[in-house]
């Protein structure tokens, strides 16, 4: 018969492991929502990206990304594809200049309302208090890095 003494003990507190944790699901709420939109976490990354920096290149945004060349290719002709982006030097050899169009900004700005949803969800008011504690400290965190 064992005793509660023959318990493991438990594994120790590890920041990693908590935001691992907290990262997978708030990627799945993410997920599901820009679903919805017809959109995933890595194109709506890219689409944030090109956004924010005009005039990036496919390998700028493979950097930004941390994806391969080959595969912000394929996105970016997705995304040329669906109306959201163009590239406005898509010639073999030439380096090339993509920004959102008109559709691209609205899809990125409801996209942004899904965050908004899902930070509130996960974070805000009705979260759990820890939770509550973990997003205010990464927000502010983030906004205090260039500030030491």
């Amino acid at each position: 018969m064992s005793t509660e003494n023959d318990r493991p003990a438990p594994p120790p507190t590890s920041a990693s492991i908590i935001l691992l944790t907290l990262a997978h699901r708030v990627e799945a709420e993410l997920a599901a929502g820009l679903a919805e939109l017809n959109l995933t976490v890595a194109r709506l990354a890219l689409l944030g990206h090109i956004a924010s920096v005009p005039g990036a290149s496919f390998s700028d945004l493979a950097r930004m990304g941390g994806i391969s060349v080959q595969s912000v290719h394929t996105a970016v002709k997705a995304m040329v594809a669906g109306g959201w982006v163009r590239d406005r030097t898509a010639r073999a050899g030439s380096a090339s200049t993509i920004e959102l169009t008109a559709k691209g900004r609205r899809l990125l700005r409801a996209a942004e309302a899904v965050i908004a949803e899902v930070d509130e969800r996960l974070f805000g008011t009705a979260a759990e208090p820890f939770q509550r504690q973990v997003g205010a400290a990464l927000v502010a965190a983030f906004e205090n890095r260039n500030t030491r």
